[in-house]
């Protein structure tokens, strides 16, 4: 069945001794009296509920998947889904880092976020059905009515009710210029609204009272394309005077989508027909009030895939020191044995400590970004909002691709320790590869994502984002260039800052002659960032795994290690994402399309 440890060592690090979290919050009212014993109580319990209770339900999730009655239009989950949701919203869970105002405990997105990363690499496919509903819940909070947000936040907050995004459609996919969904107003203010939406990830389900959809669609006099796309409330059950789910609305499930992975979700075809429903925010603004819950989206799928990382190396760990296959090419290590255990095996290792790396980098990033979100939202001085503000827009679209990219890579090498073992599903590894596969698709493919770093994020404000970014390495640089013991960390990593300026406006020159070259470069563009904002935490992790390597704790060896494999095996990729990058468009545009 496999194993998973939440990493709380590794999240206490990053969040006390990288990142200082606790001082950081400090800084902020909201949350200056979340110290470090509330932070580590929450961890802790937050393992406990992921590992004895959704890890269990992943892999017979998955085997069993969701269930339509195609008369109801109902979903049943795979069995034990909907009492795990009911222990979750039992224990609070969902309301952790919600606004009191609305029920929540008010705690720190930062700490929310590491929840997420436990509860992902527990059981992803049931993740999503809670995870989709912070989205709606932010969005609400930022863009609703008071009215709205009296009658559906703390429904929300509580997990009595859950929430989806319903944005594409068949003929469009991320082009949302295109929808046809239909708005009419009635006289009584609300919406009649009619369309065919697909791949709604937790569209329809057991699990919860009622369902608060989030649908964008057109008013009638709606300009063409994006400009003219509102945004629309429309619950499955309309409430009822009291506030309780009442009359079923006009929208329902019209088919759950055969996928390669996350079988124990229900990612639904919904059909409005004349649904009721109300508008969020200002009519034709819908995108600008979705991007909200959409950023939070992007932000968590890296986490799903930082989870499926940290699960699937764990389980390739435990396979690797127990499988005995071969003997090690330097001599005998378990002479005892008729062969030594795989991990002896150099190309073992190298797949292990990838995983490894991916996950405790991917950890210090994304724990660095939800910690910008908690200042953006809350610290008092405006300033600080928005330098806070600026950073995250230029990382969301990292974390998104970043990551995926990386659990992709990263299940891969973990399944492949297994041998045959792999394939077969009972060992499960399988499975962390097909679930893994649709985060680099869903809440804008990593194309996209590169597209919106580069031209958006980047170059569309001349680097200035980039350069504030950069600002930082280079005081970090300056700061321990002259120490000896981190020369090896310092000079690939000051390396890397100065060739991303050069390639940065090399591209952004090119651009201005054929916006082809932006997207021909933006791919590896991407994860040549994202190795820089990598490189730069592995850096500043290193500094202190040597200042405490002599510390008794093993941990600090280990720390040590994995930035040393990271700098030695893993940020060299670099080097050939730059070439890619200044390869141009003229390679890839040449041959007519009949050619191809």
């Amino acid at each position: 069945m496999g194993q998973y440890i939440p990493p709380l060592r590794d999240i206490q690090f990053v969040m006390h001794e990288l990142l200082g979290v606790e001082q950081e919050l400090k800084q902020l009212p909201r949350h200056a009296d979340v110290d470090a014993d509330i932070i580590n109580q929450v961890l802790e319990e937050g393992g406990k509920f992921t590992s004895q209770v959704l890890y269990p339900l992943n892999l017979s999730g998955d085997r069993e998947g969701c269930t339509l009655d195609r008369e109801t239009h109902e979903v049943r989950t795979p069995k034990g889904f909907k009492e795990a949701y009911q222990q979750y919203v039992e224990a609070g869970w969902p309301s952790l880092s919600c606004d009191p105002q609305y029920g929540g405990q008010g705690l720190p997105l930062v700490l929310n976020n590491t929840l997420y990363e436990m509860m992902n690499a527990a059981n992803q496919a049931w993740t999503m059905y809670p995870g989709l509903s912070h989205g709606a819940y932010g969005c609400l909070h930022a863009h609703g009515t008071p009215e709205q947000q009296a009658l559906y936040l703390p429904k929300l907050v509580s997990g009595e009710w859950t929430g989806t995004m319903c944005l594409t459609e068949p003929h469009c996919g991320t082009d949302l210029g295109l929808l046809r969904s239909r708005a009419e107003p009635q006289p009584d203010g609300s919406y009649r609204i009619t369309g065919n939406k697909i791949f709604i990830s937790a569209g329809e389900h057991d699990m919860a009272a009622n369902i608060v959809h989030l649908v964008l669609a057109r008013l009638p006099d709606a300009p063409v394309g994006t400009r003219g796309i509102s945004l629309f409330l429309v619950p499955k059950f309309l409430p009822d005077a009291g506030g309780a789910p009442g009359a079923r609305n006009a929208v329902q499930c019209g088919a759950i989508e055969e996928k390669m992975g996350i079988h124990g979700n229900a990612t639904c075809q919904i059909n409005l027909d004349g649904a009721t429903g109300w508008l969020i925010g200002e009519p034709n603004k819908g995108l600008n009030a979705m991007f909200v819950m959409m950023n939070a989206a992007r932000l968590g799928v890296g986490m799903q895939s930082l989870g499926l990382t940290e699960v699937a190396y764990q389980n390739a760990l435990v396979y690797a020191k127990d499988r005995l296959q071969m003997r090690s090419l330097s001599g005998v290590k378990a002479p005892d044995k008729p062969a030594d255990p795989i991990i002896v095996h150099p190309d073992v290792r190298r797949m292990l400590l990838t995983a490894r790396a991916y996950a405790e980098g991917g950890r210090a990033f994304t724990t660095h970004l939800a910690l910008l979100l908690d200042k953006e939202l809350h610290h008092p001085d405006e300033a600080v909002r928005k330098e806070a503000e600026d950073e995250v827009t230029l990382l969301t679209p990292i974390a998104k691709a970043f990551l995926t990219d990386n659990g992709w890579i990263a299940t891969s090498e973990a399944m492949q320790v297994f041998g045959g073992h792999g394939y077969i599903v009972e060992s499960g590894m399988e499975q962390y590869v097909r679930d893994s596969r649709i985060n680099m698709i869903y809440e804008g493919t990593n194309t996209v994502q590169s597209l919106d770093l580069l031209g958006r994020k980047v170059l569309m404000d001349n680097g200035v984002k980039l350069r504030k970014f950069g600002e930082k390495v280079k005081a970090f640089v300056e700061e321990n260039g002259t120490d000896e013991a981190m020369s090896e960390f310092i000079t690939p990593l000051a390396d890397l800052g100065e060739k991303v300026s050069k390639l940065t406006m090399e591209i952004g020159m090119k651009a201005f002659q054929n916006q082809d070259e932006v997207g021909a470069a933006a791919v590896p563009y991407l994860r040549v960032l994202g190795h820089l904002m990598f490189s730069y935490f592995f850096a500043r992790m290193a500094k202190i795994a040597l200042e405490k390597q002599d510390s008794g704790d093993d941990f600090y060896k280990a720390k040590l290690g994995t930035a040393r494999f990271y700098f030695s095996r893993l940020l060299p990729e670099t080097a050939m994402l730059i070439r890619q990058a200044r390869a141009g468009s003229a390679a890839l545009m040449a041959l007519d399309a009949d050619l191809l």
